[in-house]
């Protein structure tokens, strides 16, 4: 009765555990949360006011399928003033927040019989977007030694004639790690060589630390930038994860084909939430510097805390609001009838026993790693730092 294609697909691993943690606090227990991937910050008041006018004038009916003009106009202002990178109104696309962009792509580009390149670590839907439209996904390790950076040769070393694309994803969900300058180029050229798109996620551009700079792939030519959708969103750098607002930037043809998608299953984004984004992008930036300078001081704070834990080790991440780490010397403990042979075993001991719900790598490609959120307060992180510790010195 169910659509085979269907089947492939899994449902968000993120998401249940965030699920989960708020099943357990619903009962009464007290859970720490680092399963989810949402700023705990407020939508800055600018943004909230502009909707709130928005409603006020009566801006409640439908829009252009792809968005309003006036927003348009914000990003293609946003795009040349951050990332050196120009656009027409023809090559935006907003859509019901950046994962529904990253969809749009899938549909547009990929079909039967293609090969789509995914560096692991990778965010838990890159694959099953590739799996529902009948193309494959290519998973190309990377290393902790390389800062998980997607390395040239193992990316050359998987194409094939069936390869259509790669997705990238700087500031990285989940290992908080970005792409080099150096590093970027030389993808690009491989691209250009094999024919290859790009679709670049960068949802987390705004959230980088120690002077540390995002580039755009797109930027590093005008070949490149053809090759590439840039696809962004206000979830992470303006705390509008319940807004629903993303946007993909590239070549004329893709994103008329990525709007007639559009037009046949969401049709426009919020009007309300349009003009809450006009505010957003254009509006005093300020209010997105206060968050990243917390967010370093949170993973300050929890990294030197979990470096601190026998049996885990993890590097400083460089950008988003994750740490992801080695938790390789864990493995093949046990407590009680309790053995932790994965990642998995080891955060649902961990959500069991500790009440800290945590993501395992497993989800997200990568044996042998946790993700730990710290969108949390330092509360939160105090706390869930010192559960884990115990609960980890109860395995023998």
């Amino acid at each position: 009765m169910i659509a085979e294609r269907t089947k492939k697909v899994k449902p968000s691993p993120t998401l249940a555990v965030d699920s989960k943690a708020k099943e357990l606090k619903a009962k009464g227990f007290d859970v720490v949360n680092f399963g989810v991937g949402e700023p705990d910050f407020d939508t800055p008041e600018h943004v909230k006011e502009a909707a709130i006018k928005a409603i006020r004038d009566g801006f409640t009916k439908y829009t252009p399928v792809g968005g309003i003009d006036e927003l348009k106009e914000a990003i293609i202002d946003k795009l040349e003033r951050d990332n050196g990178l120009k656009y027409g109104k023809e090559n935006i696309l907003v859509s019901c927040g950046a994962k529904h962009s990253l969809y749009n792509i899938a549909q547009a580009l990929f079909g039967p019989g293609d090969e789509v390149m995914i560096p692991a670590p990778y965010w838990v839907s890159y694959p099953d977007q590739v799996l529902i439209n009948d193309a494959q996904p290519v998973i190309v390790e990377t290393y902790e030694e390389d800062n998980f950076m997607l390395q040239p040769e193992a990316l050359e070393s998987k194409i094939t004639p069936k390869t259509k694309a790669l997705i990238l994803n700087s500031p990285s969900n989940p290992t908080g790690f970005i792409y080099s300058k150096k590093v970027l180029e030389k993808v690009a050229e491989i691209a250009l060589k094999h024919n290859i798109y790009i679709i670049s996620d960068e949802i987390y551009e705004k959230l980088i630390y120690d002077d540390e700079k995002h580039i755009s792939i797109a930027s590093l030519g005008e070949e490149i930038k053809e090759k590439t959708i840039v696809v962004n969103g206000l979830s992470k750098s303006h705390a509008m994860t319940g807004w629903r607002i993303g946007y993909a930037a590239g070549p004329v043809e893709i994103i008329k084909t990525m709007t007639k998608i559009q037009s046949q299953s969401t049709s426009n984004p919020t009007s309300i939430a349009q003009k809450a984004a006009v505010a957003a992008l254009s509006g005093p930036q300020d209010c997105v510097e206060k968050m990243r300078q917390e967010f370093e001081r949170r993973r300050n704070y929890l990294v030197e805390g979990l470096n601190s834990i026998g049996g885990i080790s993890c590097k400083m991440p460089k950008g988003a609001f994750y740490a992801f780490p080695n938790i390789s010397k864990v493995l093949g403990k046990k407590v009680s009838n309790n053995q932790i042979n994965s990642s998995m075993d080891l955060s649902i001991y961990l959500l069991e026993q500790a009440k800290v719900a945590l993501v395992p790598g497993s989800a997200f490609g990568a044996e042998g790693y946790i993700r730990i959120s710290y969108a949390t307060s330092m509360e939160n992180l105090s706390k869930g730092i010192e559960r884990i510790r115990k609960a980890l010195e109860e395995l023998k």
